[in-house]
């Protein structure tokens, strides 16, 4: 193909940086945005000359795609990922893939039957300094790591609403878990406490504004997770600590440090962009190497934000293994 034809479900939010990306790649053209708010799809639109439609099925049925961007809240999935991929459309999807795991289970495998190439938008993946880190980590034991996602709060109605963010752990902190899970492997068990502490007067408020996570990981590395939403500026980032080194990722900078030595690694990259170019090219080429998180490898970064819910609100640990069987949802 000579240029990949995108098309985008939801245009709010993440889905303004997607466009601008997709906008400004020679490899790539906007050919069709939808949203359920007619307004915001006109706009967009417009801007990007595009066809507006708010209706999935009907821009499916009038328009010839390549590519899809999912950009719609975690509750809002519905079957579009199935509906897409049966017509062979490639796919990258925005964080979380959902709030029910049986349901993104079920997606995975029309996804992975369909044979269609599907992204998930855990962008800090993309990063330099992050595929420096990995490249140190390759023959090294790690201990532990530690991650924490500090910020403000979301403004959005639907965040506030477990029912419909399934809370920042999900929503948010999810960057930062899938980012331990990429350094450190597959995590085996969670145990969480969260609360709502000095939050509550926020109008229908029902979310955690601080919560912390320990988990054990499969290599048997243990890992600890922090994150709250009652800061007024952001934060975020994760530690990793073996014998006689610590490698260090605040934001995009990566900072290693061996005994006495300290070596600083500034990023050169724009990871949204990256994460985009690389989805095209993969679009292009057929290559879905060039993908560092597909749509099962999303997946679990899923269960570990679930389980950790199912946990604060069972009071016990969680095997991940057991989710698929005990059907947990929030």
């Amino acid at each position: 193909m000579s240029k990949v034809k995108v098309g985008f479900v939801g245009v709010g939010g993440i889905a303004g940086v997607h466009l601008e990306n997709i906008s400004q790649n020679s490899h790539a053209e906007i050919v069709a945005v939808c949203d359920i708010v007619e307004e915001n799809a006109r706009k967009k639109g417009l801007q990007y000359n595009a066809s507006v439609y708010t209706d999935l099925d009907v821009m499916l049925e009038n328009e010839t795609l390549d590519a899809i961007f999912i950009c719609v809240p975690p509750f809002a999935h519905g079957d579009m990922e199935e509906r897409i991929a049966s017509r062979g459309i490639h796919l990258l999807v925005e964080k979380p893939l959902g709030l029910d795991l049986e349901t993104v289970k079920r997606k995975e495998k029309v996804i992975k039957d369909s044979g269609v190439i599907c992204a998930v938008g855990y962008c800090l993946r993309y990063l330099d300094t992050v595929a420096k880190a990995k490249e140190y980590l390759k023959d090294k034991k790690i201990a532990m790591v530690r991650g924490y996602y500090i910020t403000s709060f979301v403004q959005t109605p639907w965040y506030r609403d477990m029912s419909k963010s399934g809370g920042q752990l999900v929503e948010q902190s999810t960057h930062i878990l899938d980012l331990m899970r990429y350094v450190a492997g597959d995590i085996e068990s969670v145990y969480a406490n969260m609360s709502l502490q000095v939050l509550s007067d926020i109008p229908n408020i029902d979310i955690p504004d601080v919560s912390s996570v320990n988990m054990t990981f499969t290599s048997g590395t243990v890992g600890h997770l922090d994150s709250s939403i009652t800061q007024s500026d952001h934060r975020s980032g994760i530690e990793i600590l073996g014998k006689d080194f610590r490698l260090e990722i605040d934001g995009t900078t990566l900072t290693i440090v061996e005994k006495d030595t300290s070596i600083i690694y500034k990023s050169k990259v724009d990871f949204y962009q990256e994460q985009d170019r690389r989805f095209i090219e993969a679009v292009m080429k057929g290559e879905s190497d060039l993908i560092l998180s597909d749509y099962e490898d999303g997946a679990k970064t899923l269960a570990a934000t679930l389980a950790s819910n199912k946990s604060n609100e069972v009071g016990l640990p969680i095997k991940l293994s057991s989710l698929t069987k005990n059907k947990i949802t929030l």
